[in-house]
């Protein structure tokens, strides 16, 4: 016997009115609730002031847009975030990913992909909520997944969920190469793309944080990536 799936809370904000009253009418008879919001502004405040699972943002907003949107929030709230971008702007992607987004999907998109997407994102961020393991220590960086605290050799390093995830599937597999396909599915429930830049940007942003001019992460070309945790 399945077990009902729980009622989500979802916040929609998207200044094209047709599609916030498709979506809402979509979610409703998934069985969860999306709450919409038309500008930047009363986005904002809605996804500070409401009890959401998630919020969805489209990039292109009137008053200011959702990049500045998803960076006020991610200074203030700890909210899962997926970022709505039209196909032809990868910058867009980019900066996206680069302000905090958890995930991001291109325009025009399938709302059952949008479900799937929200799904997986809300599975990987809960899950890692719940897990109580001890502390991961492979050279001077410890991870400690209880409290999502991550040091460098003591020094608190400040990291995004998706940041904290990735890191701790690296240091679990530290030494061995993990593949692009292995982190992407147990991460993002999909396999990699060839034109796919989401886990690259990421990569990036642990190297900056964490290497201080060493090679931490060691990419291996066409395969994927190995966590030395050495010089």
């Amino acid at each position: 016997m399945e077990t009902a799936e729980k009622q989500l809370s979802l916040l929609l904000v998207d200044d094209d009115a047709e599609l916030c009253a498709m979506m809402k009418e979509f979610f409703a008879e998934a069985g969860h609730r999306l709450d919409c919001a038309y500008n930047g502004q009363d986005g904002l405040s809605r996804a500070l002031n409401g009890s959401y699972d998630l919020a969805i943002l489209d990039v292109m907003l009137p008053v200011f847009d959702g990049l500045a949107l998803l960076q006020q929030l991610r200074r203030r709230k700890d909210l899962p975030v997926i970022m709505l971008t039209a196909r032809v702007q990868q910058p867009d992607r980019i900066l996206g990913l680069n302000a905090g987004a958890d995930d991001y999907l291109p325009k025009p998109f399938d709302p059952d992909e949008l479900l799937a997407r929200i799904r997986a994102v809300l599975r990987r961020t809960d899950g890692a909520k719940r897990r109580g393991d001890t502390v991961l220590t492979v050279g001077d960086i410890q991870l400690n997944p209880t409290t999502r605290e991550a040091r460098i050799a003591g020094s608190p390093v400040e990291l995004t969920e998706v940041e904290f995830d990735l890191l701790e599937m690296l240091m679990r597999s530290a030494g061995r190469i993990v593949s692009r396909d292995e982190i992407t599915l147990a991460l993002f429930e999909r396999e990699a793309t060839p034109y796919d830049r989401f886990l690259d940007v990421h990569i990036s942003h642990l190297r900056k944080k964490l290497d201080g001019g060493r090679k931490l992460i060691r990419a291996v070309r066409g395969v994927g990536y190995v966590f030395t945790g050495a010089a």
